[in-house]
């Protein structure tokens, strides 16, 4: 089974893999909240996978120096 989108083209958007699981985890959890979504037409079925795929269209980023990401 392969996922997309595959790791090493999300992390040419954010390096840290730390940081990319918790920021996909975060909005993953605001999206399940809200039912609202950047993207058109998402492919993925998860929550997860949709955060995921927003991250890749560059709709979802961090500030450089916020890898706290605090709440």
């Amino acid at each position: 089974m392969i996922l997309e989108p595959s790791i090493d083209k999300l992390q040419s958007k954010i390096n840290s893999k730390y940081t990319l699981v918790t920021l996909a985890a975060r909005r993953a959890r605001q999206i399940q909240d809200t039912k609202v979504h950047q993207i058109e037409n998402p492919k993925a079925a998860t929550f997860v996978g949709v955060a995921l795929e927003e991250i890749l269209e560059e709709k979802l980023s961090i500030e450089p120096g916020s890898e706290g990401l605090e709440d």
